[in-house]
């Protein structure tokens, strides 16, 4: 008995191989032509009429004469089915794009719930000594004041507010502001000789001043620059990320 069922499993298997070695291909487009007809029979199998089966049966062997109608119809599907596969593949490259825009999305929510504090944007202007001190002294804890003590005329002060103009901009939650020494109300204290001076504070505290700070730059000197300076001293948070757009750029997120 147990001699009958071994037979049996062993003629099993025999028919089994010999089934595989004998209707599938496993050369590349052995592989292609088998998926078609796995996707034509599990999409259109149920709902098709015995002859059209009969015809993907037919279709299915590599072996196999055709008529010139038979021949016909085989373009029509395999035409459907390359349609098919552009829609697979089509669909496929969508899905990475929205999963590499769900990913931007997630980093700037999770930078966003990281930024406390208000947002700026811009170099304000202060017009006295009050605003001075109410930039100062009334802003968020978290926030990082910096302000530019300068004078109009005097070397480097109007390279200076320009570059702080930009970085005001790519640094929203750093608070940007300019001051002439005149109007501080101690002026005594802000001669031309130490102008530009530049003062940041965080929580009402002082953190770092630097007077005639043009003196650590070349003569011509731009936004980059300043930054980079105010990094070296850890002044400057990270950079905020850009806002999730819907051009090309989003093919770049990893």
């Amino acid at each position: 008995m147990e001699e009958n069922a071994n037979t049996s499993l062993e003629e099993d298997f025999e028919g089994q191989a010999t089934h595989t070695g004998k209707d599938t291909n496993w050369g590349p487009k052995g592989v292609i032509h088998d998926w078609r007809k796995f996707k034509l029979e599990s999409e259109d199998g149920e709902s098709l009429p015995l002859s059209k089966k009969e015809m993907l049966r037919q279709m299915s062997s590599p072996h196999r004469s055709f008529s010139r109608d038979d021949k016909d119809t085989r373009d029509k599907f395999c035409r459907k089915m390359s349609m098919q596969e552009y829609e697979l593949i089509h669909d496929a490259q969508e899905d990475e794009s929205c999963l590499q825009q769900y990913r931007k999305r997630c980093m700037q929510d999770m930078h966003q719930r990281l930024s406390f504090g208000p947002k700026f944007g811009f170099l304000c202007e202060l017009q006295n000594g009050e605003q001075f001190l109410e930039a100062v002294e009334k802003e968020h804890k978290t926030t990082t004041v910096i302000v530019h003590i300068y004078e109009d005329g005097v070397k480097g002060c109007e390279a200076l507010n320009s570059s702080l103009t930009c970085l005001a901009a790519e640094y929203p939650t750093v608070k940007f502001c300019k001051i002439k020494a005149s109007s501080t109300g101690a002026g005594d204290r802000f001669s031309n000789e130490v102008l530009p001076s530049l003062l940041v504070y965080k929580a009402g505290e002082l953190l770092s001043n630097f007077i005639s700070v043009s003196e650590q730059f070349n003569e011509e000197f731009f936004a980059v620059d300043v930054e980079a300076f105010l990094n070296e001293y850890g002044l400057l948070p990270e950079r905020e990320l850009p806002a999730l757009g819907n051009g090309t750029e989003e093919q770049d997120v990893e």
